[in-house]
Parts: structure tokens; sequence; C-alpha cells
């Protein structure tokens, strides 16, 4: 059984221990462990690990000894209560050993968490776990933290009183951040206001954030890709302050403009272009993107994409402006050709 969205955040925060196998899987291998962690918590709670209830096998470890996930499920631990079988770094190979486990089992016996890497429809593995209505398979997606996440990290860190601007700063910092580094912030913001239940404030959240916000290239693109033009300078100074090659911002932004352009000149459509593309974009990320090549159209991608060449053009040949302002320049112009 296949959930995302709304439904796979209900039934990671409230899991049902009834189910034979839960796959998660995804390209952040950060994301899908927090994802896990969430999961185990909540299936066999704080202490299944020092109860000896919960059981680590890798897939490398499976493909050697086939029978071990089997043994691990039918196995009576010494102490009460439900136990997990956790299998990570999963690829399609393990699928003949899943399978005999999940036909196997029975009512009573461990859960089987499987966490991967990214996996395609074609995938034996996802296949296997979404066919079978006693198991759930779970795409864990590059999206920043949802409101429910922040809350719970929140709850999670002790923190009570948080107010309309303390929510609003934490969710735009869960933008800038990836979701590790995130957790650690809230961590960091619940022993800054150990022992003070005053609302949490803007200046809080700035004492506790790491100096530089680790913003990916992937945001910038898309700011500009959407015409947010007043954060572009903003995002391409956190990016400077990390060391980010201006030449890498313009060939990555190049090559997503060029993707805009296919997915936008397809015959049927943006979204079978995207799903089309080499390689396929699938997910939220293809919704996002789709939404963009419908706002652009192809004229003007194409002379976004002329300001793009012409920039990188220049950033390899001798010129009197620092790099990173003409990169700044050319995201700015091309910002601002969105219609809004």
């Amino acid at each position: 059984m296949k959930l995302g969205g709304g439904q796979a955040a209900a039934f990671l925060a409230r899991p049902d221990a009834g189910k034979a196998g839960v796959l998660l899987y995804g390209m952040d291998a950060m994301r899908v462990s927090l994802k896990r962690q969430q999961l185990i918590k909540g299936l066999v709670g704080d202490k299944a690990d020092e109860e000896m209830r919960l059981e680590r096998l890798t897939g490398a470890e499976l493909r050697k000894e086939p029978a071990r996930v089997l043994d691990g499920i039918k196995a009576q631990g010494f102490f009460p209560g439900p136990r997990v079988v956790f299998v990570e770094e999963a690829t399609d190979t393990i699928t003949p050993m899943l399978t005999t486990a999940l036909a196997e089992w029975a009512a009573g016996d461990a859960t089987i968490v499987v966490t991967a890497g990214s996996l395609n429809a074609r995938s034996k593995l996802r296949k296997l776990f979404e066919a079978d209505r006693n198991c759930v398979a779970i795409g864990v997606y590059d999206d920043p933290p949802s409101r429910d996440d922040i809350e719970r990290n929140l709850k999670a860190s002790g923190l009570k009183n948080i107010g309309q601007l303390g929510m609003d700063g934490l969710m735009a910092l869960a933008r800038d951040l990836d979701p590790g580094e995130f957790a650690q912030t809230v961590e960091k913001l619940g022993l800054y206001k150990y022992g003070d239940d005053t609302p949490i404030t803007a200046e809080d959240i700035e004492a506790c954030t790491p100096a530089t916000s680790d913003a990916a290239l992937d945001d910038a693109i898309h700011i500009i890709a959407e015409g947010r033009t007043p954060e572009v300078v903003p995002i391409l100074k956190r990016l400077k302050a990390q060391g980010v090659n201006p030449t890498a911002l313009c060939i990555n932004a190049t090559r997503h403009f060029r993707t805009l352009h296919t997915a936008s000149s397809h015959p049927q459509g943006p979204d079978t272009g995207l799903a089309r593309a080499r390689p396929p974009v699938f997910g939220p990320r293809k919704d996002r993107m789709v939404r963009q090549a419908r706002g652009w159209g192809g004229l003007r991608l194409e002379k976004a994409l002329a300001v793009l060449m012409d920039t990188d053009l220049a950033l390899r040949s001798p010129r009197p402006l620092p790099d990173m302002a003409m990169v700044e320049r050319a995201f700015i112009r091309i910002s601002m050709m969105r219609p809004k």
C-alpha cells in the first residue's frame, strides 16, 4: 500500500503495529533516517534497543544470510513488547528474501522496517510493498519540514510557548536548513530557552541558528524560477559564505531552465515532459517544476537561457566585475522576467 502526503504523515506519527512491513525510500539519506527514527520510536518506543526488541540488518548482510530476516521476525525476545527488524541500505536484490519473510509473517511477529535510496516506479522492492495490503511504502521527498514536523521537534525539545512569530521564523528557517541541521537547531533552542517560559522571538532563533545556513543550489534556482526577486540577494549571500562557486550556480541554473524549456515544449504538456526527461522528475519536485514551466512559457524560457549562457561565457573570460556580482545581476534579471 502506497501512502503519501497527509496519509504518510499521519501513519508515521501513529504507525499501525499490525502492518507486516514498512518501506521508506528517498534520495536524501538524512530525511529518510529522520522518518525512520520517528517510525521505529512509534512502533516500539524509546527503549527497544536496550531491551533487545530492535534487530538491525543491512542489505549486504541479508544477501549473505537470506534467512536472517525471517528468523528475526519469528524470534521471541526476553523482554515483552512489540519488536522491529530494521533493514537498511536495501536494494532490489533483497526483494526475494523480503518476499519470503512477508509471506510467512503472522500477527505477533516483528514489524519489518526497510530503508532504501531512490527507487523508481519499476523497482521490485517498491512494487512488493505497494502491492501488499499489509505493508506500507512511503516516498520521502526533499521537501522542507511541515508544520506538524516542526511542532513535533519543538515538543521533543520541551518548547511549549511558541507564538505565531516564533513559528513563522522557524518555518522560514526550515526552508534553508537540511532536516538534520534544523532538528539540531531546535534542540539547541530548547536548551537556550530552558527555564524561560516567554514566547520564542526572532532574536532567540537567530541566536541558535548556524552561522551559515546550508542553502542548497536548488533553493536559489527555484527562487529565480518562481520570480521571488527580493529573496535572490539574501540566498546568494549565504551561498557565497559557504564558498559555492558562481560558475556552479550558473551551470545548475542553466540545467534547470533547459529542463523547464523541454517540459514546456512537450506536445502533451509539462507534466508528461518532466516524466520523460532524463533523468525523470518525480514527486513534489515535479509538481513544482510543472507550475514553473506553465508560468514561464517557451519564449520567456528561451530568453532566460540566453541570459544564463551569456553570463556563463562572461565568467569564463577576463572581466572587470566580481563573479558573484555577475551571477547576482543575471539571477535578478531572470527572476523579473517571470510573469507575476
